[in-house]
């Protein structure tokens, strides 16, 4: 039996151990559980699995710590460009130079870098890794799960963070709405031959978006980006597949010469697209956060961001019910933190669902009819400024740790 602690936190991916590190800093103890072995996690090499991070999410890792660990890996994302099939009428986001940038590109591997050095050495996270779970309880005093090993970990609240197939999530019987796009993202990492000047490129097709994310240049100048390829599921294997040749010449028929030569490609994997949203994100001594919640289509690269602001506003609450003398799995808090982030978060779901279909309608009057709104967003600064507003995180009911 391991020591009583303040959460039991299933999941220690990116939200699950941002989540125990933000805890941490306000002074709340945390079990950590999770399946993978770090050591692969975090093995040598890109393969083109990156995040987008944006303005708040930045700020979240600057007020736990982490910025001085991640800074010198993050490529800035200067300004966001969009197009239809690359036709006249792109639309930009480029803000002001005063107003900082719109988010930042990180390897995933960095981030789990800073990540679980950051837990490694602090006292309050108890890391299980390599370990599965056996048996999870709730009861009216308190949380426990079972390890493979036998070991039973012990606490006030549990926190579902494995992901979309969370088993916490589906042990609780929360319900759940979804669906498949019926497409997959190819992920690749790309060195090409000039710069992308920190421009996030996102050029849809009517299969789905072809992404270009920046990634930091290598030591010795070589550009790199990261490739996020929207493909029909009936399409995916044949395109895995490919020889590199052949991958890349796809490739820069989608994306022209706007980097010069692509000159090599990394290795690539794939996942299905599809939405899911539960009906809600709490019960008796649960809390779900990141994509056991909710998930969404990369379109707008928020997946992420979406989680960490889980973080955020469940630490917020649980601080300060504790500061108030309440235990973390109090049933207040959990309303709290439901009314916070429940409907926030299906609206971010249901736009981005909104412009996957939208983008997804072929032929030339709706390509035309898209390229129309592009053009009108490009003249209306009111709007061009929201739109980059929320790219950044900076909207709505924030939490304190998302603040600058």
């Amino acid at each position: 039996m391991d020591e009583q602690r303040d959460l039991l936190i299933l999941g220690g991916g990116l939200v699950g151990m941002t989540l125990a590190l933000a805890a941490a800093k306000k002074g709340i103890s945390s079990h950590v559980v999770d399946r993978a072995d770090p050591s692969e996690l975090t093995a040598e090499g890109f393969d083109g699995r990156a995040s987008a991070i944006s303005t708040a999410s930045w700020n979240l890792f600057t007020n736990i710590g982490l910025a001085p660990r991640l800074e010198p890996h993050g490529s800035p994302i200067a300004s966001i460009a969009v197009t239809d099939q690359m036709k006249p009428g792109a639309l930009d986001f480029t803000p002001e130079p005063h107003e900082g940038t719109l988010g930042r590109m990180f390897a995933n591997r960095e981030l789990r870098l800073a990540l679980f050095e950051a837990a490694s050495e602090e006292p309050l996270i108890s890391w299980h890794a390599r370990a599965d779970v056996t048996a999870r309880e709730r009861g009216a005093h308190g949380v426990s799960a079972t390890l493979a090993s036998g070991q039973t970990l012990r606490a006030n609240l549990m926190i579902a963070a494995e992901g979309r197939g969370s088993p916490t999530r589906d042990d609780a019987g929360i319900v759940i709405a979804k669906w498949s796009y019926s497409h997959r993202a190819i992920i690749a990492g790309l060195t090409h031959e000039k710069s992308h000047d920190q421009v996030a490129w996102e050029i849809f097709y009517p299969a789905g978006p072809f992404a270009l994310l920046p990634m930091l240049d290598l030591p010795d100048g070589t550009h790199r980006s990261a490739l996020v390829w929207t493909v029909d599921e009936a399409d995916a294997a044949g395109t895995l597949k490919l020889s590199d040749r052949a991958f890349l010449a796809e490739v820069a028929k989608r994306m022209g010469t706007m980097f010069g030569e692509i000159t090599s490609v990394g290795p690539r994997s794939s996942y299905p697209l599809g939405f899911h949203h539960t009906a809600k994100i709490t019960s008796d001594r649960l809390a779900l956060i990141g994509d056991a919640a909710h998930g969404i289509h990369p379109i707008a690269g928020q997946g992420l961001n979406l989680g960490l602001r889980d973080v955020g506003a469940l630490v917020d609450v649980l601080a300060e019910g504790m500061r108030l003398g309440l235990e973390p799995g109090d049933a207040q808090l959990l309303a709290k933190y439901e009314r916070w982030r429940g409907l926030d978060s299906f609206m971010v779901a249901l736009a981005t669902d909104g412009l996957t279909r939208l983008f997804g309608v072929p032929g030339k009057t709706a390509s035309a009819a898209r390229r129309l709104g592009m053009a009108g967003v490009q003249r209306t600064p009111i709007l061009k400024n929201w739109f980059m507003d929320e790219a950044r995180g900076m909207t709505g009911d924030m939490p304190e740790l998302l603040k600058a």
